[in-house]
């Protein structure tokens, strides 16, 4: 007698080529329309689905968890990021949780460096003067940036991306700095050319470009914190491809204001989509709708590793991606 078809129930759109797969392998209820669910079809989702496939901007929280049916024993998340999803609650539950991480690496890393770049080099306002119609031609003094070959960088987090960044960085001349929990190995310190920092706010300090690149967890929840950011030099940038949370945003904004910090590259906020209206009207500023892993390329591998987490669990085995905490 043929097995039971899982009945996984998805709550956003995903690639063409993700669904059709999908719905062959699995009883696949899909999001046709696109619309976020509100949290009462959360609940009405976690109660019915035997495997549940959120987006990082699903919140699976208590209140989700605590009325999930007996038959949810994955949540099989789309992205990298599991700070949507309340592991404990799931953990006490019975319930896996996997995500999918390593795709988007190197999107992500591309994009970061396209900021590291944009914000010194006054990208985005040297683009608005052109559509404007007020360019008026070269001028020896027009536009002024700054170059990036021979400043330090500091990046906060030294996973994958980190690393990612790390090699892109080296070939601009950029000299790498690292916090991390724990320190790298040796052979990746020396491949990268990178200087290790145990106290962050020693390294802020120093350095001439911050990249955020570590999750969001309770441990960095506004690790970069008012205090911390007086301690960047007025010349400073900051980049953030991470989570919005990592960074205090009105203690940046209002730095930003102020000319203490130099400028930034942002590509998710502290409370998105809603974004703090006065960085809406800085020049020094780069505001990206948080599209630092989006390729085409990236969502089909996202998607492919879904369905094998959701295929091997369903076979009943461990799936390769299984969430066991979350780290920095």
């Amino acid at each position: 007698m043929p097995q039971k078809k899982p009945l996984v129930i998805v709550t956003r759109r995903l690639p063409d080529a993700i669904e059709t797969r999908m719905m062959e392998l699995f009883d696949a209820r899909l999001n046709i329309e696109d619309k976020p669910m509100s949290q009462a079809e959360l609940i009405e989702a976690a109660a019915e689905a035997d495997v549940l496939v959120p987006t990082v901007t699903d919140r699976i929280d208590l209140g989700v968890l605590s009325q999930a049916g007996p038959n949810l024993k994955l949540i099989a998340s789309f992205g990298t990021g599991v700070d949507h999803i309340d592991l404990k609650t799931a953990r006490q539950r019975g319930i896996n949780v996997t995500n999918t991480p390593g795709v988007l690496t190197e999107d992500t890393a591309d994009m970061t460096m396209a900021l590291i770049l944009a914000v010194p080099r006054r990208l985005a306002e040297g683009e608005r003067l052109v559509r404007a119609g007020e360019w008026r031609g070269w001028s020896p003094t027009s536009m002024l940036g700054h170059r990036i070959w021979g400043k330090r960088l500091g990046i906060i987090g030294m996973g994958r991306i980190g690393q990612a960044v790390a090699r892109r960085a080296r070939g601009f001349g950029l000299s790498v700095h690292y916090h991390n929990r724990r320190r790298v190995h040796p052979d990746i310190e020396a491949e990268l050319e990178a200087t290790y920092w145990e106290s962050l706010d020693q390294m802020l300090s120093r350095m001439d470009i911050i990249s955020v690149n570590c999750p969001h967890t309770p441990a960095t929840y506004h690790l970069l914190s008012a205090r911390r950011l007086k301690l960047l030099q007025p010349h400073a940038v900051i980049v953030n491809t991470s989570r919005g949370e990592v960074i205090d945003e009105n203690a940046l904004t209002r730095m930003l204001q102020g000319a203490e910090v130099a400028g930034a590259g942002l590509d998710v906020f502290e409370h998105e989509p809603a974004i703090n209206p006065k960085l809406l009207q800085l020049d020094n500023v780069v505001l990206l709708p948080h599209m630092g892993s989006a390729t085409f390329e990236g969502r089909i591998a996202m998607g492919e590793k879904v369905i094998i987490n959701i295929k091997t669990f369903a076979d009943g085995h461990t799936p390769p991606d299984r969430v066991l905490e979350a780290m920095f």
